[in-house]
């Protein structure tokens, strides 16, 4: 039976491979991204900056008054401003912790009005290892997805009683435009990696789907590393 999907930051990288697996499952996938664009298969995509409540609100209600009650919403939205602590300026401070934490709160928050009222649904938060493993230049990012694992196992408590799960997905180093800024950075940590090589998008999106399979539906408040060893003891 087909789904109906909500998947933020679709546009490229790993949102655009989480969509184009659920799209291969034959599901309905509402893309959400401030450039508009998504992967071809989409059911709809909107343009939407995840950073402003009132716009993240109004796509989700025009989705699920299209496609029906959303059951699985993967929040995947957010960008870097990477700096030393000492030379962050407040903007890019503010700015990621806005379209990252903020932003995935504003996500869940209208997706889950519509999955209280239908009994059951997954949330999947893209987080990521470097608060666990500490990444100099990224005390903004890393915050944002620290902030994610304590957002989400809130609301695994809130409403697993509704048959609802909220989980964390937090990828290593994986192949996307984000890990080419990161420069000289990115070979140190691939370096660190006990499998050698960095993770391909398609990778994170296959633990995303099984997430939100019926053979996960016992799972909720998890956070689960995909990266290669890179964070052991996670």
């Amino acid at each position: 039976m087909s789904r109906h999907v909500l998947v933020t930051g679709a546009s490229r990288g790993i949102g655009a491979a989480i969509a184009e697996h659920f799209i291969a499952l034959g599901d309905q996938v509402v893309a959400l991204s401030r450039s508009g664009s998504a992967p071809k298969g989409c059911a709809k995509s909107l343009t939407v900056d995840v950073a402003k409540s009132e716009e993240v609100s109004s796509a989700i209600k025009s989705a699920v008054a299209e496609f029906g009650p959303l059951d699985v919403c993967v929040v995947n939205a957010g960008i870097t401003r990477d700096g030393l602590a000492l030379r962050m300026s407040d903007e890019q401070w503010r700015e990621v912790l806005s379209t990252d934490l903020d932003g995935a709160f504003y996500t869940a928050r209208a997706a889950l009005a519509s999955m209280v009222r239908a009994r059951q649904g997954s949330i999947i938060f893209i987080g990521s290892v470097s608060p666990f493993i500490g990444v100099p230049g990224q005390a903004n990012y890393a915050a944002a997805k620290a902030g994610l694992v304590g957002l989400a196992r809130s609301l695994a408590k809130e409403v697993a009683s509704r048959a609802i799960t909220v989980n964390v997905v937090a990828p290593g180093l994986v192949d996307t435009n984000m890990t080419s800024d990161l420069g000289p950075a990115s070979d140190q940590l691939a370096d660190m990696i006990p499998m050698g090589r960095i993770a391909q998008p398609a990778e994170i999106a296959g633990v995303v789907g099984f997430l939100a399979s019926n053979h996960a539906r016992y799972i909720t408040g998890a956070v689960i590393p995909v990266d290669g060893g890179l964070a052991l003891g996670l």
